[in-house]
């Protein structure tokens, strides 16, 4: 993949992990806003290239209360105005063979989600558009794996492609890392781990989904010295209200001293 014909993405000479942050979901304009403009104020500060994330809609929820978006076509044009407003690419993740198509009039990355990335039709609508395509390993997959998910998008002659690590089911209620996978995958395509949903706690009796966001600073810190190529941070600036995956989030308030951090120990990396 070719950082460089992704729209907008500044700092790619800065030897800096690129990042993809914002919400879990959007939830309004002025809440995504709000969280972009603060984003891209601490990477561009911090040189980091910046991709705004955040999802359209959410189809994978634990229960059929649970908030799934404000409408389709509302987020994506809020997804297009964020770019637009701050000249950063975004990220949003498809679901459904249509939303391939629908989605890449307003964004620059789709993303497969972990659960469908073995979905032939999904993936191969995404790469047809000619976007960057995400794919995010299954928490069932094994690093190897995804080589074969990579050629689904690369015979498409589309080269665009990246994967993201988002954890390995441990038991039925939490995840881990397993750091051993990361230079597997980058073998076959930059690699990106997420680093809040690596933390997630899932199937827990509530129906709500639960998290260690206490552990984000540790799970980043790892995945730096691991060479990742990219980090993905779902982020708010009111995590205990927001209406998907709160409880894994990173408060927005928090994320300049991570990312100094982290920027510092890329260096220290990149000097050895």
């Amino acid at each position: 993949m070719d950082l460089s014909k992704i729209p907008n993405l500044k700092h790619i000479d800065s030897n800096n992990f690129f990042l993809l942050s914002g919400p879990c979901a959007i939830e309004g304009e002025e809440m995504a806003l709000r969280i972009a403009e603060k984003v891209v104020t601490i990477t561009d500060k911090l040189n980091i290239p910046y991709v705004f994330k955040g999802s359209f809609k959410k189809a994978n929820r634990s229960r059929i209360d649970s908030f799934t978006g404000i409408g389709n076509e509302k987020a994506l044009k809020i997804l297009r105005k964020v770019s637009e407003t701050f000249k950063v690419p975004t990220v949003t993740d498809i679901h459904e063979i249509d939303d391939a198509k629908l989605a890449a009039e307003y964004v620059d990355i789709l993303q497969i989600p972990a659960f469908l990335v073995r979905q032939t039709d999904l993936v191969v609508a995404a790469a047809e558009t000619g976007k960057v395509v995400n794919l995010k390993k299954g928490q069932f997959m094994s690093p190897e794996a995804m080589k074969h998910a990579v050629t689904k998008v690369t015979d498409c002659n589309n080269e665009q492609v990246m994967i993201t690590d988002r954890g390995t089911m441990f038991g039925y209620q939490d995840l881990i890392v397993d750091f051993r996978g990361i230079p597997t995958m980058r073998d076959y395509a930059p690699t990106v781990l997420d680093v809040t949903h690596s933390l997630q706690q899932p199937n827990q009796r509530t129906g709500v989904t639960g998290g260690r966001p206490d552990m984000i600073e540790t799970i980043a810190r790892a995945g730096v010295v691991n060479m990742v190529d990219g980090l993905f941070i779902e982020t708010h600036f009111d995590p205990s209200n927001a209406k998907s995956d709160g409880a894994n989030m990173l408060d927005l308030a928090h994320l300049e001293k991570l990312l100094s951090n982290l920027v510092a120990i890329r260096k220290t990396i990149n000097s050895l």
